[in-house]
């Protein structure tokens, strides 16, 4: 116990003297290197995806193509992924093929229309398809994934 108190009164006076030290008046003084940065940016991430490299054919191995042009005039735009991807996606739910196709802006209704229209085209009965326009989502019954892309791709997006 005695040990104790004795700590307690060295912690106290040593707080005491750190309060009577006074710190220069004025900012620091420092010089800013920029030589050294380069190493530093090369540890950094990149702010942003770069655009893809020119390809001498499309699609390439991976099946990937660019946008066609400028965006087509319609009612609706899909914007592509971060990566450049179309937004068109595969999945089940309760047991039941889905295809999702996210990130669509404008009228949703009118690519909806269109879209069931194109399937339609394709010989298909009346497909199932479910509007979100909150998160501007459309969600078809059955996998429509490989169509759907080349849709999109001859729509120009």
């Amino acid at each position: 116990m005695a040990a104790m108190a004795a700590l307690c009164r060295r912690l106290r006076a040593l707080g005491r003297g750190v309060r009577g030290v006074q710190s220069p008046a004025g900012p620091p003084r420092y010089e800013e290197s920029t030589a050294e940065f380069e190493f530093v940016e090369r540890l950094l991430p990149p702010s942003r995806v770069p655009e893809p490299p020119p390809h001498p054919k499309y699609p390439t191995p991976s099946g990937w193509s660019p946008p066609a042009g400028p965006p087509p005039d319609l009612p609706y735009f899909v914007r592509r992924s971060r990566l450049h991807n179309l937004p068109v996606y595969l999945g089940q739910r309760q047991g039941r093929r889905l295809t999702a196709l996210r990130r669509i802006h404008g009228d949703i209704w009118a690519l909806e229309r269109d879209l069931r229209a194109f399937l339609g085209s394709l010989g298909v009965g009346e497909v199932q398809a479910q509007v979100n326009e909150v998160t501007g989502t459309l969600r078809l019954r059955g996998h429509w994934g490989p169509e759907v892309r080349q849709w999109l791709l001859q729509r120009g997006f």
